[in-house]
């Protein structure tokens, strides 16, 4: 039995769910801004029986038991969100969180699954900091980057380059109440006399994420699960209007051109060796190739988007990640201990 855990607006399920079907392979979707509104679920130990759960969908009454799941598919799960019956906000919110609790207490204890997607692992894995410091001490080249909310540390980076990347941290998105408007945070490219013209407050009320700009051939999206590679090369740079030439994400819906690309051996060995030193069998990487045909990290996400580039280029990644999962599907003892 496989689960997977992740929420009702998420269409990447919807793909790798229908190989499943197609392949007669049992699985369990669990929607976690739902999991007081539509499931029924338990967790028990004792002595007798050792550990295991039970979850059940109210609606459509499919179910899963711990003792037959033996591959975890954590897709972007939401925080419960929902409940049967409304109270007093304070009692609504306590009880929210009370779920939350379980439902991250309930992935920790799956860790020891096959895990596409990781409740501990993502995480962690996603420091921009900690991925740089692979990447380097992996022979790749990276750009020179610098986080810092002191304007005096931007001006002895930035002046080192004419121009500078501004890139978000870990929000990429604000959503202005007044406006009803979502502004998303684009990767930007600045002059460096630009930037410094800021004062002090421009700099110590955030922190400024930047790198130097690095001239781009193409870029490549890279999409690794368990051993297998699909490389995306994006034509970002030909972009007639600039939408997506210094983020490509703003040339998606304007006609960017995607293609299947070949990877050296030595970049593919990188991303393979790089997801398993970080305990992960699911990433979506990021590089820019030179014009001189140098290939350079930017980041890994260790829970990226891939739909847009099956799309795009046929490459079944859809199926690989059913197939990945029923190939660990063996049920396993109800107890650990």
């Amino acid at each position: 039995m496989i689960l997977i855990v992740t929420n009702k607006e998420d269409i990447h399920p919807t793909p790798v769910i229908e190989h499943l079907e197609r392949m007669g392979v049992p699985f369990f979707r669990l929607n976690t801004e739902s999991l007081l509104s539509d499931y029924d679920f338990e967790w028990t130990s004792d002595s007798a029986g050792g550990d295991d759960f039970h979850i059940r969908n109210i609606h459509s009454g499919l179910e899963v038991y711990g003792h037959d799941l033996s591959s975890v598919w954590e897709r972007r799960p939401l925080v419960p969100s929902e409940l049967r019956c409304l109270n007093r906000d304070e009692i609504n919110r306590h009880n929210l969180t009370e779920a939350h609790g379980f439902l991250s207490f309930l992935l920790y204890y799956l860790g020891d699954r096959y895990c596409i997607g990781h409740h501990i692992y993502d995480r962690s894995s996603a420091s921009k900091m900690l991925q740089l410091k692979l990447a380097r001490e992996s022979g790749m080249r990276t750009p020179d980057t610098c986080f810092s909310n002191n304007r005096k540390s931007v001006k002895a980076f930035a002046e080192k380059y004419r121009t500078v990347c501004l890139k978000s941290i870990d929000n990429d998105n604000i959503w202005f109440d007044d406006e009803l408007k979502e502004h998303v945070l684009y990767t930007q490219a600045v002059e460096t006399e630009t930037l410094l013209s800021l004062g002090e407050e421009s700099f110590s009320q955030t922190v400024t994420y930047l790198q130097n700009y690095i001239d781009k051939a193409f870029e490549l999206r890279i999409t690794v699960v368990g051993p297998h590679i699909f490389s995306c090369r994006i034509e970002s740079q030909k972009m007639e209007d600039k939408l997506g030439r210094i983020d490509w994400r703003q040339g998606l819906d304007h006609g960017m051109i995607h293609s299947r690309h070949d990877l050296p051996g030595n970049v593919a060995d990188f991303c393979l060796e790089f997801l398993r030193r970080l305990h992960l069998n699911f990433g979506c990487f990021d590089f820019i190739v030179t014009p001189e045909g140098d290939y350079v990290f930017l980041e890994c996400n260790p829970n990226g988007q891939w739909l847009w580039i099956e799309q795009e280029t046929g490459m079944e990644i859809s199926k690989c990640i059913a197939e990945t999962l029923a190939r660990h599907d063996s049920p396993r003892p109800s107890s650990i201990g």
